[in-house]
């Protein structure tokens, strides 16, 4: 994203320095286009998913989608990323079986027609992966037109500092937070030390500005933004913990990590088989995902779409209606199945699935004896997001985001469940890793925990 070298002059002269001010009304110029680019990105998604499933079966005078209704979409879905991924430029974008890094060159110009593609059909189709790696793409690609639209000549500091931006303002637009969007891509590009402040205030500004016409364009237009941001959930107040809600957090923190690492390792190696045959294999993924979701409405009374899609938007399905115990665990592993074969065969992100399901688990776990829901979901969602993106700070706001109604009492186990999700995870991968041989004739893809060299 932007070079980790030394600095030549002081940051504090630069911070102060009249150019870098003209960067600072720059870098509020690509808030606002970003934002706007954002928007119009997710209201086609959130269309084309309404007219698919919704609209169009009765239109075509069905009553209601048919069994098989999710199969041909994602079949399609399934050819349309492969062509975007093998066609054109920039693969199809950040390859989510290696979780969520920001490492690496920015996304170019050129890259972004062939990223938005994959992602519009990854997810308007009714894949399990969620939008914030494909919006970290167009802020960044954003970033970069427009300083090299206002100076040709740029350096590539100053070309790299407004891709940042641009993905500061991308990524804020779903987490309903300037912050939270900023810290994520702070700890996924591991930036510190005395570059942080450079990247850090263009950032927030972008940020800031970008969330504000992103809720001004939902309200002038109609659209509904909680279609895509996320938004606290209604849970029962929390009073605080007791030693049994640590020991329950400890234990279902380490299952969790366990279960994240099944899920990621099938994803990859869900990757190095669909690579063998991108167009046919590609398909033959996105047609075994719609299998999972027939399964699951044809064994419950829940809908296909439950296991479709990335689950943002069906927080309120679970909180509002009691949901039998056996309809759970069977979403819980239905969804995470068509969530590693999404994560290895397509184009998106892997936090919202993350979360969605660590609510899915947190609510089977409040019927723990000793356990309760509000202290299982927010233990569980930060354990599933940290296990998956490794970002333990991220993922403890995300967590506490989501759960503020509940009080601040629950952020002593929500720390906890981060903490040893992270380090068990980070075990699991060294434990693998230190039993594979390495093949001179292989090149082994990265851990969750590595950054990539490609783009996001």
């Amino acid at each position: 994203m932007v070079s980790g070298g030394p600095l030549p002059v002081d940051p504090g002269a630069l911070i102060r320095s009249r150019p870098y001010r003209v960067l600072l009304l720059v870098a509020a110029v690509i808030g606002i286009v970003v934002s706007i680019a954002s928007w119009c990105f997710l209201e086609v998604v959130h269309e084309l998913q309404d007219e698919v499933y919704e609209d169009l079966p009765g239109r075509l005078g069905f009553d209601g989608a048919p069994w098989w209704w999710p199969l041909p979409w994602l079949a399609l879905a399934g050819l349309v990323t492969a062509y975007s991924i093998e066609r054109l430029p920039g693969r199809g974008g950040h390859e989510p079986a290696h979780g969520l890094q920001t490492g690496g060159a920015p996304t170019q110009p050129v890259e972004l027609p062939g990223v938005l593609l994959a992602a519009t059909a990854t997810l308007a189709l009714g894949l399990v992966l969620g939008p914030e790696a494909p919006l970290i793409a167009l802020g960044m690609g954003l970033g970069i037109v427009a300083m090299r639209t206002l100076r040709k000549d740029a350096p590539d500091q100053a070309v790299g500092l407004m891709a940042a931006a641009g993905s500061f303002a991308a990524v804020s637009t779903i987490f309903g937070s300037p912050v939270i969007g900023a810290v994520l891509i702070i700890e996924a590009a591991g930036l510190s030390g005395a570059m942080l402040p450079l990247v850090l205030l263009p950032g927030l500004l972008a940020a800031g500005i970008g969330s504000l016409v992103f809720i001004g364009l939902g309200s002038w237009t109609g659209f509904s933004t909680s279609a895509w941001q996320l938004s606290p959930f209604a849970l029962p107040e929390y009073g605080g913990p007791g030693w049994g809600d640590f020991g329950w957090t400890i234990a279902l923190a380490l299952a969790t990590a366990l279960g994240a690492f099944v899920v990621m390792e099938a994803a990859r190696w869900s990757a190095r088989i669909v690579h063998v045959r991108r167009f046919a294999l590609t398909v033959a993924a996105g047609l075994a995902v719609g299998v999972l979701a027939i399964v699951f409405a044809e064994t419950t009374d829940g809908p296909a779409n439950a296991v479709l899609f990335s689950g943002q938007d069906a927080f309120g399905d679970l909180f509002d209606s009691p949901v039998a115990r056996s309809t759970l665990a069977l979403l819980l592993v239905l969804k995470a199945a068509a969530w590693a074969i999404s994560l290895g065969s397509f184009r998106g992100g892997p936090t919202f699935p993350a979360i969605f399901l660590g609510v899915v688990a947190g609510l089977l776990a409040g019927d723990l004896p000793g356990y309760s829901e509000t202290p299982a979901i927010a233990a569980l969602v930060g354990a599933s997001c940290v296990s998956v993106l490794r970002l333990p700070l991220s993922s403890v706001m995300i967590a506490l985001l989501l759960t503020v109604g509940a009080g601040l009492a629950v952020a002593p186990l929500v720390i906890v469940a981060v903490v040893v999700a992270y380090l068990a995870s980070l075990a699991l991968t060294a434990y693998v890793d230190a039993r594979i041989d390495p093949s001179p004739t292989h090149d082994p893809a990265p851990s969750p925990g590595t950054r990539e060299e490609s783009p996001p």
